[in-house]
Parts: structure tokens; sequence; C-alpha cells
């Protein structure tokens, strides 16, 4: 902090009598040291600042302070009043004054030292020696957290002998004290989810004794908290706040840790501390990030200020809920992007990699709804030929049919281009975050135009969360800071993406891409029959589980073109059919042999009819989830059927989802419609009889004479799994 502050920016007898003269005073000084390049704008941004929420604390101080364009690397000027100024306080007028003044783009290093002035504040002993101190030279060493020159002076007496050993004036053993303190306060703030240690430890340490546990008892878990704290500008309430409950901590006898959401940026808690905490305390002015990691829990929610002002009374009011019961509403869904959640520290690469992976799917997926449903549409409507259609720019009719259907197949069209760029985007996005967007989709914008498709998406987008990821651990000068997430990532890691996908691997993969399509085009008879049998069998082994979607993306990567080929089309039409069966068994199963299921599934089957007709192979996990020995395997019997039939039909399917509605958009419908029922048809006996051989479901409400003779057990209305 030695060049934040200097005794030419301390003001021991400031004279303003409101906290507008106050800043101009201080923000003086700072333009004389050239810290701050235009007064009047400067002031400005301060008055901003300060009419979002007063700046004055308990205690007789004053912080105004704000970030600005016009102030060149961050100060501190520091102002001492003997009448008293108001900052807006609620005790009162402030009698030490502190104007922070931090750049636009104030690098962490610098924002860092600002929070731990703020968490100094806090110090009583710290303040009380700013009041004594006696000149500028001293104030400023207190504020630096260096030895005051007094105190230099006197140890250096003490050294010269002891006939020269002279009695340390009154500033100077004010000076020791706010000395002695403020490395622990520094040394608090040194990183965020700093705790408030072991409840009594500083005090007992401090009078010469450690309470010790009785014989034969363990010492009482302390009750636990955690806590955020944050402000608009990040620099000062946050970390005060921060300090002022931790300390209220420590006199109170709980851990408390805090989440400091300030301009340093900011580490979430570990999972782990936050699972375990036993209330929660969220003092701030702007959103807390990732909220949803508190839920569920007692909590206290504030402005920072009353963090602040009153952390003991928060301590208790937390507590209080905490022995109500009283929590706040659970989270309904995980929040955020796959990296702004912190996940399960042991998953392994696979696992991660599948993540990345379904992220760009995912997001992905939607695009080939809409387009692939438009381009269907248009050939419905506009006839096989509308392919070939001018552009609707350039020539449309409002009367006639064709027109319109060679509008939808153009829209459609348009759609389909973002395909590859949105997997790659998004893959990068579930790597890296938003820095990894812009590499990832220019990487699959080029891997669009030279022709790799689909696996040149999934490349792309693995190669920019990389780059991105490797460009994120690399040291950086702190002048590169404020332009990383603006600049230099998204400069660097599209070249080295576009260097390597255009470069070095975009050929390869366009050629496997090729390759891979001819393959397709290919496969006719027996191969044809096989492929549509595994792609059955793998669209309801977890319906709707990742071995569901590989299928699914399979199936759209070979559509997701302007002019697939027969046979992409005959996949895509055998993994619709395929998807569709294990609902429909399900809901067939619950009507023809209702006694079979408890009441709950033979509503769950009404559903399912509904769901399977739409091709959501999710209607069928209730049943799964119940008796999956038996449910899980006669799907998957039936989906292989189907995709089997499917293939050998020569069904085709423009549209990558519809079920049943998309039907008069298929190529040889009615046989379509045969292979799903076979499908069905097939399922619904496995099922019906594997448990047929287990007997009634319990809870069916439909007791035989025999059971009842039997005196069978009451119903317990829960299902059996196998």
């Amino acid at each position: 902090m030695s060049d934040m502050i200097g005794a030419d920016l301390v003001d021991l007898d400031l004279s303003a009598d409101t906290k507008e003269a106050a800043a101009r005073a201080l923000a003086a000084r700072m333009v004389a040291r050239g810290r701050v390049t235009d007064l009047e704008g400067f002031l400005a941004d301060v008055a901003a600042r300060e009419a979002q929420m007063p700046t004055g604390l308990d205690g007789g101080i004053g912080i105004p302070h704000c970030r600005s364009v016009h102030v060149t690397e961050p100060t501190l000027a520091f102002g001492r009043s003997a009448a008293g100024i108001d900052f807006g306080a609620p005790d009162g007028p402030a009698d030490l004054v502190f104007l922070i003044a931090a750049p636009a783009g104030a690098d962490d290093a610098h924002l860092t030292i600002l929070s731990s002035l703020a968490r100094k504040l806090m110090n009583a002993d710290f303040t009380a020696a700013l009041r004594a101190a006696d000149t500028a030279r001293t104030a400023a060493a207190l504020i630096r957290g260096d030895e005051p020159p007094a105190q230099q002076e006197a140890r250096t007496a003490a050294a010269s002998g002891p006939e020269d050993t002279a009695v340390v004036p009154a500033a100077a053993s004010a000076g020791t004290t706010a000395g002695s303190t403020a490395p622990t306060a520094a040394a608090s703030a040194a990183g965020t989810g700093s705790t408030s240690g072991t409840p009594g430890a500083p005090a007992a340490e401090a009078a010469g004794t450690v309470p010790v546990p009785a014989p034969g008892q363990d010492e009482p878990r302390p009750f636990r908290i955690v806590a955020v704290t944050s402000c608009p500008t990040g620099i000062a309430h946050t970390y005060m706040a921060a300090e002022s409950l931790e300390n209220a901590g420590r006199e109170a006898g709980v851990e408390l840790v805090v989440e400091t959401q300030g301009s340093a940026g900011f580490a979430r808690l570990d999972p782990a501390v936050i699972a375990a905490a036993d209330g929660v305390i969220l003092a701030h002015d702007v959103p807390v990030r990732d909220k949803d990691r508190f839920a569920g829990k007692p909590t206290v929610d504030v402005g920072v200020k009353a963090g602040i002002n009153r952390p003991a009374e928060l301590i208790a009011e937390v507590r209080e809920k905490a022995a109500r019961g009283e929590v706040s509403a659970p989270a309904h869904a995980p929040a955020g992007t796959p990296v702004e959640r912190a996940g399960d520290a042991t998953e392994g690469y696979g696992t991660k990699l599948r993540t990345w992976l379904m992220s760009g799917v995912s997001y992905m997926v939607p695009f080939v709804a809409a387009g692939g449903l438009l381009i269907a549409l248009g050939f419905a409507i506009g006839g096989w030929q509308v392919d070939k259609a001018p552009s609707v720019m350039d020539h449309f009719v409002w009367t006639q049919a064709d027109s319109w259907g060679a509008l939808l197949f153009q829209i459609g069209g348009v759609a389909f281009k973002f395909l590859v760029p949105v997997l790659a985007g998004y893959i990068a996005y579930g790597m890296a975050d938003r820095p990894g967007l812009v590499p990832g989709f220019v990487g699959g914008a080029i891997a669009l135009d030279a022709g790799a498709g689909f696996l040149g998406g999934l490349a792309a987008g693995l190669i920019a969360g990389g780059v991105v990821l490797a460009i994120q651990r690399v040291p950086i000068p702190a002048v590169l800071r404020g332009i990383m997430p603006v600049v230099v990532i998204p400069l660097v890691s599209s070249a080295i993406t576009g260097f390597l996908m255009l470069v070095v691997i975009g050929k390869p993969i366009a050629s496997a891409q090729k390759g891979l399509t001819d393959w397709l085009s290919g496969l006719t008879g027996t191969n044809a029959v096989l492929l549509g049998a595994l792609l059955g069998l793998m669209m309801c082994f977890d319906l709707g589980g990742p071995v569901n979607k590989v299928a699914y993306a399979f199936a759209t990567a070979g559509i997701a073109v302007t002019d697939p080929s027969d046979s992409a089309m005959q996949i895509m039409a055998a993994v619709m059919a395929a998807g569709m069966v294990p609902p429909l068994a399900m809901a067939l199963a619950t009507t023809v042999r209702g006694r079979l299921f408890t009441p709950a599934e033979r509503e769950n089957g009404k559903a399912a009819w509904v769901l399977g007709a739409s091709f959501i192979s999710e209607g069928a996990i209730p049943f799964a989830a119940a008796d999956p020995l038996r449910v899980i395997p006669s799907a998957m019997a039936g989906g292989a059927l189907t995709g089997a039939l499917s293939m050998a039909f020569g069904a085709t399917l423009r549209a990558p989802h519809g079920g049943v509605f998309v039907v008069p958009l298929i190529g040889s419908p009615l046989l379509y419609l045969v292979a799903i029922a076979a499908g069905v048809c097939v399922t619904t006996a496995l099922v019906v009889v594997l448990k047929g051989m287990r007997g009634q479901a319990p809870g069916s409400g439909t007791t035989g004479p025999a059971a009842q003779e039997a005196g069978a057990p009451k119903d317990t209305g829960q299902p059996v799994a196998a």
C-alpha cells in the first residue's frame, strides 16, 4: 500500500463542513499528486456512488469511494475533522474520512489492498491510533501498516543503549497498538472464505488460558454460519461487512465463513462448507451470485450496511430461525451453466467430457427441431421439388402453395446453418463459460465451411474450450487484466482455434465426415436392419439419458444438412419410431392388465399415451424406475424390433421430432406405423408376462378371492422393484 497513500495525501485538520466539500478537499490532493486527471469528473463519480447509498459508518467513519475513468491508479486520501462531517451514519457525523479512488479497470492486487483497509476500519485500536496521530507521516504509516515514525525513533534510541532509552510518546504507543493489529486485519483479508476461527480462542489466548473440556466430555460442536457480502462498487462495504461479521462471530462463539463478492473477484465457498452450515447470512446491495447454493437453509437476507453496523443481531437472528426450523425455499433446479456449478470433485474426465458434449447437443436440438420441421413442412406444402425453388426474396406469390412451401423450406435451411456453430459454441461454453463462446462459434463456422460437419463441430468446440482454459491459466501482467475478457481471450483463442481447424485438422475431419456419410448412404439390406436394431436398443436403454441422446444426436447429425441422403432420413425415422415405443407400451400395458400396476402407475399410463405419441421417451421413466429389471429389457426388445422394421421398410423422415403428428411427412407412413405397433405389442407382452410371474402389484386395489382367503397382507401402496 506504500504507493497508494503518503503524507501529502493526509489532512489532519480537514476544515470542510459538508461531505461534498470534504471529498473536494481530499480529491484536490489526489490531483496535485497526478492520481486524478479531471477533478470535476471524478467528484461527479463520487457523488453518483454516494447517491446509491450513504457511505457513513458507525464509529465516526466516512468512506466516500468510487471507480472512475479519471483515476490513473488506485489511491487513498485521509482526512480528520475536528467538528465532524455528516456522511449519513446512524450514530452521527464522521471525524475520520477516507476517500478511496479506483480506476475503472483496477487490477486485483490493488483492490485486495483496498479491501484490507476496509477490514482495518472495523478495528477499534486502528481507528483510535488514527485519532491520536500527531503528524501526517504517522497517520500515513498507520494506514499503510508500516511502523510509525515515532515508534521507529523510540526503537533506535533503545538500541543505542539503556541510558538513551526514552519514554515512548502517547502517539507512538497508540501507533504500536494499531501496527500490531493491522497485519492481522490485512491477513484476514488475504483471501475470500476466511473463517472466524475457533470460538473463544483469541480471547482465551490473550488472557493466558485456553478452555479445556471436562474429562470424558467432547467439546460441543459450534453453530456454523456461511455468509456472503457484496456492494455496488465492491471495494469498501463488501470487506468491512465481512470483517464485522467475522469479529461478531468470534465474540458469539460461532464458526463463521465469509465469501466476499468484491471487485477483486471471489472464490466460491467449498460446497462441503455450505452443506455443513447451520445458517446463512446474505449482506448485499447487488444480487448474490449463485444464490441457489444456499437454498433450503435458515437465511437472513439484508443490506450490506446491516452486516457492518449490527452483525451480532444478524447472527442472533439466523440462530433463532434455525431453532424454529425456518428455512429458505429449496432450489428447484440447478442454476447456471455447467462451469458455474462446482460439481463433484471426484468426477472423472469421461464424465466431464459427456457433460460438455451434452451441453452442446442440448443447445443444438431446438435448432434441429425448428429447422427440420420447417423443411419438412416446406416439402409437404410445396412438393418434393421445393428445394429447387428460387429465393422467396426474388419470387413469392401470396396465393400459391408452392411459394409458401419454398418460404418454409428456406427458413428451415437458414436455421440449419446454425447447427454446427451452435454445437461447437456451447460445447466450449460448457467447458470455459462465456469466454468459450466466441472461439467456439468461430471454430464451428469454419467446420461448416470446410465440410467437416457434425464431427468438425465436436472437435472445434473441444479445441476452443481447451484453448480458453489454457489461456486463463497463464499469468497475465496487471495492465492486461482489464481487457482480457473482451479483447485478449476472444482474439487469441479465436486465432488458435481457427488456425487448427483450417490448417491442421479441418481437412482430415472433413474426409472422415464424408466417409461416414458415404457409409450411411451405402447401407442396404441386413446392414441397415442391424443398424436400426442397434439404434432402437440405444433409444430404449435409458429413456432420455446419455445413451439415448447419443443415438438421437447421431440421427439428427445426418439430416442436419440442406439435402440429406435417404439413408440419413431412414436412420432418423428409425430413431424416432423406437423412442416412441416405451411410453406407448406402458400405456397399453396399464390398460390391458391394470391389476399388475399400482394406482399411481395406472394414472401415469394415461399420460404416457400422449407422451409416447409425441416422441417423448421420458414418459416411461416412472415405470422403469419402479421396476427396472422387467421394464427396461422389455422396452429394449420392442425398440430394437421397431428400429429394424423401420429400416427394412425404408421409411424416411425429414423432421427430427414430432411423433405421430408428422406422420404425413414420413415416407411409407403406413409401414412406419406398423413398425411402431409391432414394437409396442412386443414390449407390452413382455412386461405383462414378466409382471404376471411376480403376481398382482401391491396397492393395485384389486385383491382376488384366493388372496383374501389366504389372509393376504394389507396393501402397502408401494411398487415392488425387482
